[in-house]
């Protein structure tokens, strides 16, 4: 069984502070909590921007404040940029952050009805022109699926030679509009995968615990963070994203799981080399 890759969300666009004080909103609080995140045994960082209010962003300038601010503290961790924005931002606008050609990033495969009149839109055509955009500039694509009909998109669009392997992606159980994280959920999701696809688990509120065990069990991969959940358990607020990396770390630990480094990550995932992204940002290649 490979090593465990663990990502951890740390913002997101919809969480504040005011529902739990350890949401960071500036560059300095983002890159002290990804650094933090990455000590913990983090090798992805997905990242969402946010202004210094907590308004959320797809600015490419402020991603790239961001950005150069954690790496300044580690280099080698996998910054996974979103291009899932915030409900109501546009196509292009959603793409802003692709513009600097990061490592890695989100690839939303459908729509979900989010609750009251909010609708999180991701047409066929739109997920056809993001994965151009990514393929286009050799940006890896993790498969955002919310249940399995989005799976089923994602390959009816690798048959049409739309999305291309290697396929990576990620389950994102118990958002409103999708599927709920019950182990059922899972094994249903992970079933439907290719059996030379790999994947990840994101459990919203309750669900991202139980799911991250069944995940770790079952050769999956996990993610964590304070955007898909502000409480460390029951009642008790997350003092950190550290906090749910290390409670992962110590959940694997105990299920004979090791944790992958940023290296073993980009091996396991298929990633190109660094080097290779590294002229693609200096311009050296196209």
């Amino acid at each position: 069984m490979n090593k465990l890759i663990i990502t951890c969300a740390i913002t997101g666009a919809e969480v504040t502070k005011e529902q739990n004080e350890a949401v960071p909103y500036t560059v300095e609080e983002m890159a002290e909590s990804a650094y933090q995140a990455y000590l913990a045994g983090a090798s992805i960082i997905h990242l969402h921007a946010r202004y210094d209010d907590g308004t959320p962003t797809q600015d490419k300038n402020r991603y790239d404040e961001i950005i150069k601010a954690i790496k300044a503290k580690t280099e080698d961790v996998i910054i996974q940029v979103s291009t899932g924005g915030a409900v109501g931002m546009g196509r292009d606008e959603r793409l802003g952050p692709v513009f600097l050609n990061p490592e890695m990033a989100t690839l939303d495969c459908g729509t979900l009805n989010f609750g009251g009149d909010e609708i999180f839109v991701n047409t066929e055509n739109d997920i056809i022109y993001f994965s151009n955009a990514l393929e286009s500039r050799g940006v890896y694509k993790e498969l955002e699926c919310f249940e399995k009909g989005h799976i089923d998109t994602v390959l009816r669009l690798v048959k049409k030679g739309y999305i291309n392997p290697p396929l990576h992606f990620s389950f994102v159980l118990g958002v409103n509009g999708g599927m709920t994280g019950e182990e059922r959920d899972f094994l249903f999701m992970k079933d439907s995968i290719p059996s030379d696809a790999t994947y990840s688990v994101a459990g919203i509120g309750r669900f991202e615990m139980s799911l991250a065990k069944l995940a770790i069990i079952h050769g999956g991969h996990v993610r964590v963070g304070l955007e898909d959940n502000l409480f460390i358990e029951k009642g008790k607020f997350a003092s950190s994203n550290r906090e749910l990396v290390e409670k992962v770390v110590l959940m694997a630990k105990d299920l004979g799981r090791e944790i992958a480094t940023p290296a073993e990550t980009r091996k396991i995932l298929g990633m190109r080399s660094r080097v290779w992204k590294h002229y693609v940002h200096t311009g050296l290649i196209e």
